[in-house]
């Protein structure tokens, strides 16, 4: 498979752990994974790859800046971009009311992640 044919992923996570387990995962399930720590990097990725299918944000970020505050602008320049949103706090994603939470599926962390790739091979399809 050429690189073009990959879906390309953008993780956007704080956790180095989880960042390396979900990185390692879905290179594995054959995605190309870009990977940012906080919306800082997020936003230079964004800014500089033409190319992205799906971004998997935290919700709570460093540096004051959320997961949605995030995929609001990148959605915006970007109206095929995918989100999934992973949080300890679930509850505080929804309750930002934006847009792009009452679309965008939720994940509670913990969570497995064959459902994270269910869910994304079924959005990418």
């Amino acid at each position: 498979m050429s690189e073009d044919a990959q879906d390309v992923v953008l993780i956007v996570e704080d956790d180095p752990s989880i960042l390396m387990v979900l990185s390692a995962y879905l290179s594995g399930e054959g995605y190309r994974v870009l990977q940012a720590e906080n919306g800082e990097q997020a936003f230079e990725i964004l800014a500089s790859k033409p190319h992205l299918d799906m971004m998997i944000t935290d919700f709570r970020l460093p540096g004051g800046i959320s997961g949605v505050q995030i995929a609001e602008p990148a959605v915006r320049l970007r109206p095929d971009l995918k989100v999934i949103f992973i949080s300890g706090y679930a509850q505080e994603v929804r309750e930002t009311d934006s847009p792009i939470t009452r679309k965008a599926p939720i994940l509670d962390k913990p969570f497995d992640l064959d459902v994270l790739q269910k869910i994304m091979q079924k959005m990418l399809s």
